[in-house]
């Protein structure tokens, strides 16, 4: 614990070291910077987080949380600034720690989540949002067991990753994503860091049969190159689209899970 406390009562700001590389392309980060307060996926997914989180952590108190992957730092601005979260972001990459800072996150640190610089038990709540896909193989384990390790006993973990390789895409080679997961293989590795799985879903599967025939059959046939999926669509269809996780937040907000979907989300408790 004191080696906790030493290190958040010195790191005002992130560490810069320029040999450090970041798991996912450079190149995105302007783009998810643009887009993550009112793109309908980032909005949508949001709110299915807080849906599905919120019924365990109302009886817990939270003392301090990390963010173990905390990209462009929007998520963990929202959680401090909103929701009163005591949350430290940490990430591999300076860029994204940069524009953290620039927007007034609190307490950011750099760090690799797969050696984590926290001793262990320091946290009630550990978050992963979309950092294991760009792991490799092997290596996601070990890091999966890292935020296990820092995790207190009877705290969360929340992760939430791209799900089934069937869906890999043109955006899946630009961001750099190396794999993408099943609820069988997420829930093994978990259990294995020993946390115990209370609840798993996929997520965003209304709209499965439209990335299928996106990501299957359009962009192989017009040979499209690797490239961003984030960006402006057209109001209506924003709406149209954001309607589709809404209506996914009702039905897990209810309890009910998803049998398949482009995400997975899960959430482990500690023993």
């Amino acid at each position: 614990m004191l080696r906790y406390k030493r290190l958040i009562e010195h790191t005002g700001t992130a560490v810069h070291n320029p040999e450090t590389r970041g798991f996912m392309n450079p190149a995105e980060f302007a783009n998810i910077a643009e887009s993550e307060r009112d793109f309908w996926w980032y909005r949508g997914m949001r709110s299915i987080f807080f849906r599905m989180v919120e019924p365990y952590l109302a009886s817990r108190k939270i003392v301090r949380a990390l963010e173990a992957g905390c990209g462009t730092g929007y998520f963990a601005r929202l959680l401090q600034s909103e929701h009163r979260w005591p949350l430290i972001p940490v990430d591999i990459g300076w860029g994204g720690l940069e524009r953290a800072r620039a927007m007034g996150v609190e307490r950011p640190v750099q760090a690799n989540v797969l050696d984590l610089p926290f001793a262990a038990g320091a946290f009630d709540l550990v978050l992963s949002m979309d950092v294991l896909p760009h792991l490799q193989r092997g290596e996601d384990q070990q890091g999966i067991s890292e935020m296990g390790r820092v995790l207190a006993p009877g705290g969360l973990l929340v992760i939430r990753t791209a799900a089934l390789d069937l869906l890999r895409s043109r955006h899946s080679e630009f961001v750099y994503e190396r794999q993408r997961y099943t609820k069988g293989r997420l829930v093994e590795m978990v259990e294995r860091a020993g946390v115990r799985v209370r609840r798993c879903s996929y997520a965003n599967s209304l709209l499965m049969p439209i990335a299928l025939a996106k990501f299957r059959v359009w962009e192989p046939l017009t040979r499209q190159a690797p490239s961003s999926g984030v960006g402006h669509v057209a109001p209506w269809l924003d709406r149209v689209l954001y309607g589709a996780l809404a209506a996914e937040r009702a039905w897990l907000g209810a309890g009910l899970n998803l049998p398949i979907g482009q995400s997975l989300i899960l959430i482990g408790e500690k023993a």
